[in-house]
């Protein structure tokens, strides 16, 4: 029994020195420590469960952070992926696609991207409520998936590319004020044409 331990012990420490690491275990380590984290749907589960998993991480997630990470868009849908005999049982494919963004100072866009999760699941024709059932837990599973690979992608940010990304994002509205203002000042330097005069019969 001891040797079992001691080897099930020793597994355990060679695989996390691999950085192998068990889903919901351990701590996730973000380089970015501060964080406001907002969604459309400001209480629906996705942005519920990942603002804890980022406190749980360890970052500060507040309104008045540096940095603003933003649920744009959360789409869910389904398809047949196959069917039985007698169409009694089909295997149904579920989908979720959240789309999200990082603002900087100003509110300007830092970067932009998505994510999604896939998942199979048994539609039983003779079951309906238990199918019902089975497609919600599926649900529920993915959206953990998606939150997960939300933190995997915050994982590879650091405060050095975030302020990288903002400088860009500066440089770009300037650029874009500058070239406003000066069709401003043509538009108003060109002479506006009267209109024409038609001498009265």
């Amino acid at each position: 029994m001891i040797k079992r331990n001691l080897l099930v012990m020793g597994l355990a420490v060679l695989l996390s020195a691999c950085g192998f690491q068990l889903r919901g275990t351990g701590t996730n380590d973000l380089r970015v420590k501060e964080m406001d984290v907002s969604a459309r749907n400001a209480y629906g589960q996705t942005v519920v469960q990942l603002r804890q998993v980022l406190e749980r991480s360890g970052v500060n997630v507040h309104a008045g952070a540096p940095y603003r990470l933003v649920l744009t868009n959360e789409q869910e849908s389904s398809r047949s992926a196959s069917y039985s005999g007698g169409n009694s049982t089909a295997e149904y494919e579920l989908t979720t696609t959240l789309s999200y963004s990082i603002l900087g100072l100003n509110n300007l866009e830092l970067l932009s991207n998505k994510v999604e999760a896939r998942k199979v699941y048994v539609r039983d024709g003779g079951n309906i409520t238990g199918s019902d059932q089975e497609a919600l837990r599926a649900r529920e599973e993915m959206r953990r998936d998606l939150v997960q690979s939300m933190v995997s992608r915050l994982q590879q940010l650091s405060p050095a590319q975030l302020d990288e990304l903002q400088r860009k994002a500066d440089a770009r509205a300037k650029a874009e004020a500058d070239a406003l203002e000066a069709a401003r000042r043509q538009q108003a330097e060109t002479p506006q044409q009267s209109p024409m005069e038609i001498p009265g019969n």
